[in-house]
């Protein structure tokens, strides 16, 4: 038996599958039959020469299991595991096939002889390729970057047929053992750049917001000698604001700074963090003038149910009642009396149980307000009512505003389209924010400007959309969205309000909602005096419902509360499921909210012509071209998408 090899007695060489040593490769049924002139040496063989294989000089190397396996370099558990290189399956098969080329008669002892004769010839090749790849070189000895992915910090090796990624130990990286600490206000530019920077480059950080913690602006200008924020601090040293931040990025100084000051235990003296529940005790309320009154008629009123108008009206006391506990407690005449009872309904501490008059003597039925029937609805009551002296109406409304903003701020995505609202449910933000809007019970939301109260009841919308997903969950069907917009309340200046109730009866002028045959407020509702005498069309669009496809989350001020809403209205046509324009098609696609309120928007064939002021200029282009060609326009209304923004 032969085996041919280099040039035979017919000048061919006709070799089997074979690894060769220069390039690691499992030679191809395809290089079978062709001429190869390359002779192999073996690495160990002590300048004996060619090994011979019965005789004849070989090129031939065929590997055991064994063999392939101390070849291979294993990879780390934790990375995906490498494929074999091509052919090697062949080669562990238990089935190997031979080549065409040897003959029948080849004996299997010396293909073994050959095998161990020539596997460290491969080995000494893969080692010599790691070490040139690990000292900078290729296989030529030329210097090259074997550093492949330096920003992810992974060095990539590639072997004939085998990839290895090794990570890499940062080097030089700064430990931080104090503390980062800057002070902030809500809606602040300056702030959110801050913000945004120490979260890109993954530095922890406590924010004290004035805004949330009024209290500690004292600290601030104490500290810093202004009540200018943003004011950054690095352990207990005043680093400054924006501006110096980004002088010392951009002069490559930051990274040292740090590590100089940040590299020791924060010290007491530093800026503290607020502490949940503790920090920033409230500021010191009084309470009403009335509160002393009004406690006296609690307990010797005779509150009972009476039969009135072949109704039950619960928990009530007539008129005249209240006017004898009046004069025999504080030992005043009856007009007198009947003066305090009128201040007491204008403080909303009682109501008439059917809306007629403010107060009167006689057998009118009146009720507390913690007894009205719609209380136990309100989840800004806790119990009792606020005896506190009702706060400023414009006070409360910014401070709402405030607050809200800094959960926004913290956590909303940048482009809050989604919320965190695990995040928010666990905050101080909102633990204050529940405590505020206790101060809603008896306020007196009549003293609001129009750009006032269309800004509160923007807020307060928005505001109660994200507690109500807190608290009763965000509506998964058609029967769950009753109890989200209809039934999940607020008691705000001695009545109830609602998301439907804000949304159609005030800011739309008391219209019925989609779907609904009655109108939010009946003819005595003294909640109609609230109402505006106008609907403006771009609250559609600054009216968020905690969906995906709700308008961006937004808070608006009195004083742009004009230009924020044109602003939301462009920015909500820009996107696609707010408005999308098909040429080809002739066809605009809205969003379904147009089409639910189409009672303000007004005739379908008008609407393009609107919004083309709210459109930027690629939108406004193709709409133009659609209404100025004369072509008639198809209007779709895009399927609304309810699932919950949630991040």
């Amino acid at each position: 038996m032969e085996l041919s090899c280099g040039g035979g007695e017919n000048g061919t060489s006709e070799q089997p599958r074979a690894i060769e040593e220069e390039g690691g490769e499992i030679n191809s049924p395809e290089n079978e039959g062709k001429t190869d002139s390359k002779r192999y040496a073996n690495s160990d063989s002590n300048g004996e020469g060619e090994k011979e294989v019965n005789g004849r000089s070989s090129e031939m190397i065929v590997y055991s299991e064994k063999a392939i396996q101390e070849m291979i370099q294993q990879p780390h558990s934790q990375l995906p595991k490498p494929e074999a290189p091509p052919g090697v399956n062949n080669i562990l098969s238990p089935k190997m096939e031979r080549s065409v080329s040897v003959p029948d008669n080849f004996e299997m002892p010396a293909i073994g002889k050959f095998i161990r004769d020539k596997s460290n010839t491969f080995s000494a090749a893969i080692t010599r390729r790691w070490s040139s790849l690990r000292e900078g070189r290729n296989d030529d000895g030329d210097e090259e970057a074997a550093i492949v992915k330096p920003a992810s910090h992974v060095t990539e090796f590639n072997l004939s047929g085998l990839k290895v990624i090794k990570s890499l130990k940062e080097s030089g990286k700064i430990v931080l053992k104090g503390r980062i600490s800057f002070f902030s206000r809500s809606n602040c530019r300056d702030c959110t750049a801050v913000r945004s920077f120490l979260r890109e480059k993954n530095l922890i950080f406590v924010e004290i917001n004035i805004d949330v913690y009024p209290t500690r602006e004292k600290e601030l200008i104490e500290r810093t000698g202004s009540g200018t924020v943003p004011q950054i601090f690095f352990n207990e040293k005043l680093i400054g604001g924006l501006v110096v931040l980004n002088s010392l990025r951009n002069g490559g100084m930051l990274e040292k700074k740090m590590e100089e000051m940040l590299g020791s235990k924060c010290p007491d003296d530093a800026p503290a963090p607020p502490v949940y529940g503790f920090d920033d005790p409230e500021e010191e309320e009084s309470l009403d003038e009335m509160v002393v009154i009004v406690r006296v008629l609690r307990q010797r009123l005779p509150i009972q149910d009476r039969l009135m108008k072949m109704k039950i009206i619960r928990n009530c006391f007539n008129g005249a009642d209240l006017v004898e506990v009046l004069i025999n407690h504080l030992d005043c005449g009856r007009k007198k009396a009947i003066e305090i009872g009128k201040q007491l309904a204008r403080k909303h501490f009682i109501h008439h149980v059917f809306g007629e008059n403010e107060f009167e003597d006689g057998n009118h039925s009146y009720r507390l307000l913690e007894h009205e029937p719609f209380i136990p609805k309100c989840y800004n009551f806790r119990g009792s009512v606020n005896d506190i002296e009702p706060k400023s109406a414009a006070t409360v409304s910014q401070r709402l505003a405030r607050i809200m903003s800094a959960i926004l701020e913290s956590y909303a995505s940048d482009d809050r389209h989604q919320l965190d609202y695990v995040g928010i449910r666990n905050s101080e933000e909102l633990r204050r924010y529940i405590s505020l809007v206790q101060d809603l019970q008896r306020m007196n939301i009549s003293t609001l400007s129009v750009d006032e109260k269309l800004a509160f009841f923007l807020n307060l919308h928005n505001a109660m959309a994200i507690h109500a997903v807190i608290r009763i969950g965000h509506p998964g069907g058609m029967i769950d969205r009753r109890a989200f917009f209809d039934d999940f309340m607020y008691v705000v200046g001695g009545y109830p309000y609602s998301m439907s109730a804000i949304r159609n009866g005030i800011l739309r002028s008391n219209k019925r909602a989609p779907f609904s045959l009655t109108k939010p407020f009946s003819g005595g509702d003294k909640r109609l005096e609230l109402a505006f005498p106008k609907v403006n069309l771009l609250i559609h669009f600054g009216l968020y419902n905690a969906t995906r496809s709700s308008p961006v989350v937004k808070f608006f001020t009195a004083q742009g509360v004009a230009s924020e809403l044109r602003y939301a209205a462009r920015e909500f046509f820009q996107r696609d499921d707010g408005m999308h324009i098909d040429l080809a098609k002739r066809t605009v696609y809205l969003s379904r909210v147009i089409k639910w309120y189409s009672a303000d928007f007004g005739q379908e064939k008008e609407i393009p012509k609107w919004i083309i002021n709210y459109l930027d200029a690629t939108k406004a282009g193709l709409l133009t071209h659609l209404l100025n060609d004369g072509g008639p326009i198809n209007i779709v209304y895009q399927n609304f998408d309810w699932s919950l923004n949630a991040a």
